[in-house]
């Protein structure tokens, strides 16, 4: 398969590194030459369990999730340099319903950027989604369940599925691999997907992406779901107004898909070095911009100024970005909607860089 050497066809498919990626996103960079001192810890855990009298039950589930989460990191890695976007969505969504269309629509104009899209590899949405990206741009992450819940034609036999007993285990694979989540109308498990997404995200747990509420044409799923948000939550000072830039609600396909796309037009990745939050960018930003940028966001920098600079010594594990700018700040670590409205204000400095050349 000639997928993941193609990026060179697709210079704007190409992301970090995510097996680098810290998780959570607020763990520092870690440069460390080898692993044994993390394998040496899990023997240690593994060993105390055994001392502690953990029960059967508890040996299963952990065993279980390790040879899960295993597995899927060995069906990431190859693509592991591939900007994905998860597609989240009902599984009883029918063909015949605009959603499904869609999200058909959706896969197709994201695989036409050099994109992977991952679902959930069951039916209605999710395949949906996989069906307009195909079979060679799609992953998938099944869910064993008594009912309902198919590998897709799409994915199904594909060395890229990966069928998982654990919700949890499925959902930090969703978030942990991509660049970009896109959520169409669906039930609770679609709604917990998605609240979820913007927990991490509000809390700084997982690493900035777009999150687009994708309505069905004049729908209002995602618009009474903001509805509630608003009126509720906000109102009662259980979040901060900023939060709502965490994430875009349309009933467009031609708006999620520039909207997932217009997030790295300058922007491209973060890491946490010790203390400091450093932003890796496209091109430099001028001295002009810089400044405007200081005087909007000072008040989520904790101390000294919003710098530019070049690659850190403690990013030494990703190469390939060292020819990157860098924008580095003391961020408070707790306005992370602030923080999205920075890496938007970004991207704003360059608003003729490209971010697409398809027409949906």
């Amino acid at each position: 398969m000639s997928l993941p050497e193609d990026l060179d066809k697709f210079p704007l498919a190409h992301g970090e590194d995510e097996k680098e990626r810290p998780q959570p996103a607020d763990e520092p960079a870690d440069e460390g030459p080898n692993h044994a001192d993390l394998m040496e810890t899990m023997h240690r855990t593994i060993d105390r369990m055994g001392k502690d009298g953990t029960t059967r039950g508890d040996l299963k589930i952990l065993n279980r999730t390790l040879r899960e989460l295993r597995y899927a990191f060995k069906v990431f890695q190859p693509y592991r340099r591939r900007r994905k976007v998860t597609v989240f969505g009902s599984a009883r969504t029918s063909p015949a319903q605009p959603a499904y269309q869609q999200a058909v629509e959706f896969g197709r104009a994201m695989a036409g950027q050099g994109w992977m899209v991952i679902t959930g590899a069951g039916g209605g949405i999710m395949e949906a989604g996989n069906l307009g990206a195909g079979r060679e741009m799609s992953m998938g992450l099944n869910i064993l369940l008594p009912f309902e819940q198919r590998a897709n034609d799409v994915i199904d036999g594909d060395p890229k599925l990966v069928t998982m007993k654990y919700f949890f285990t499925r959902k930090l694979m969703f978030v942990k691999e991509c660049s970009a989540v896109v959520s169409l109308p669906g039930g609770l498990g679609t709604l917990d997907e998605t609240c979820e997404v913007l927990t991490l995200l509000q809390t700084g747990k997982q690493t900035m992406l777009p999150v687009v509420l994708l309505d069905s044409p004049g729908g209002d799923y995602w618009s009474h779901f903001n509805e509630f948000i608003t009126k509720t939550l906000l109102a009662d000072g259980l979040i901060s107004p900023e939060d709502g830039a965490l994430y875009k609600i349309t009933d467009s396909v031609q708006v999620a898909v520039e909207e997932t796309l217009r997030f790295y037009r300058v922007y491209h990745s973060m890491r946490y070095v010790n203390d400091t939050l450093v932003l890796r960018i496209t091109q430099p930003l001028s001295i002009d911009d810089l400044g405007q940028i200081n005087e909007t966001f000072a008040d989520i920098v904790v101390e000294g100024k919003i710098e530019q600079l070049a690659a850190l010594p403690e990013e030494a594990n990703e190469p390939e970005l060292a020819d990157l700018p860098r924008i580095k700040l003391r961020f408070n670590r707790r306005n992370l909607g602030r923080l999205r409205m920075l890496i938007d204000a970004i991207n704003d400095t360059c608003p003729t860089c490209k971010v697409s050349s398809i027409s949906c």
